[in-house]
């Protein structure tokens, strides 16, 4: 039998201590949602070491696809947001704080679930639909949503694990649809969620509607939650990942309060990547043409989620 030198006994046992623990998938039961939703939960290297200590919760959307335990071939081939080793890998270089991640499942309803509200003018809320048995009331989709992460996801977690509760710790990430609704989501519940991170935003949903209708006719002070932002410069539909649009949510933000590198964090990648580029990240050849002229996927967001995870969560 091999016997293993003291410094290597040393570097296998900071190397697990160094790496989180990903439970396995369950369903949380719903009133508002008219059913159970999956949720998959992220404990930070020292949580079971450290018995009182209390850890930051960020909830992700589209749950299914930001762990490494979905594999390199979901998403259409994209693989996942990994988001657990690269919180492992900033924990370890104590670029960020330990913290618990939530991924919830995306639902049937994702694009009016995530949308946010809709105005019929600016700061006017879009009247639900009546009689129309057929059909989703405008905004009930989005509440409801909002109603099932508030007031029934996040007081399991809060029970159920050592979380420090307050807005200032508790955060709310997604990319394109889950860009958008993250954002929504912090605007509409400052005093539940006090960090948003949105990856390629899909704000030009619905004519705009949140920047016209929700940011650009703001007035009132700054929203207490601080913001991450990002987008890229091209993506698969030849449009430019709607970087247009961002640029003008950023814009707004500035213009309410938000202080670059101290509340807000804006970064427009400009670099999609060639081809040696895309032969490090391990990523399937078949993808390689899209991922040449487009930035709207999950390769790219796995790349960029670092900055939101070190901006949202500083290590103190």
């Amino acid at each position: 039998m091999r016997t293993l030198g003291i410094g290597t006994v040393l570097l296998v046992l900071s190397t697990c201590m160094s790496e989180g623990t990903l439970l396995p998938a369950r369903n949380v039961e719903s009133r508002h949602l008219g059913g159970a939703r999956t949720v998959r939960i992220y404990l930070p290297p020292s949580y079971d070491r450290a018995p009182k200590r209390r850890y930051p919760v960020l909830y992700l959307h589209d749950g299914q696809n930001v762990f490494s335990s979905a594999g390199t071939n979901c998403c259409f081939g994209w693989g996942s947001w990994d988001l657990d080793k690269t919180a492992d890998r900033l924990i370890a270089e104590e670029r960020m704080e330990e913290i618990i991640m939530v991924g919830v499942d995306s639902g049937r309803s994702r694009y009016k679930e995530c949308r946010g509200l809709l105005y019929d003018s600016p700061g006017k809320r879009t009247a639900a639909a009546k009689n129309a048995p057929k059909r989703t009331e405008e905004n009930s989709r989005f509440d409801a949503y909002a109603k099932f992460l508030t007031q029934e996801l996040k007081p399991v977690i809060d029970r159920e694990f050592r979380t420090r509760k307050t807005a200032a710790h508790t955060g709310v990430m997604g990319s394109s649809m889950g860009g958008i609704g993250s954002l929504a989501l912090a605007w509409e519940n400052p005093k539940v969620f006090g960090l948003a991170a949105s990856l390629s935003g899909a704000f030009q949903v619905e004519k705009r509607n949140f920047v016209e209708c929700v940011l650009q006719p703001y007035e009132g002070r700054r929203k207490p939650f601080r913001v991450y932002i990002d987008s890229g410069t091209v993506d698969f539909t030849g449009d430019d990942d709607d970087r247009h649009d961002t640029d003008a949510v950023a814009a707004e933000l500035r213009r309410i309060g938000w202080k670059d590198g101290k509340t807000l964090l804006h970064f427009t990648d400009k670099h999609p990547l060639t081809e040696p580029e895309l032969e490090r990240t391990g990523l399937r050849r078949d993808k390689w043409p899209e991922a040449l002229r487009s930035q709207h996927n999950e390769l790219y967001w796995r790349l960029r989620a670092w900055r939101a995870l070190e901006f949202l969560f500083p290590k103190e």
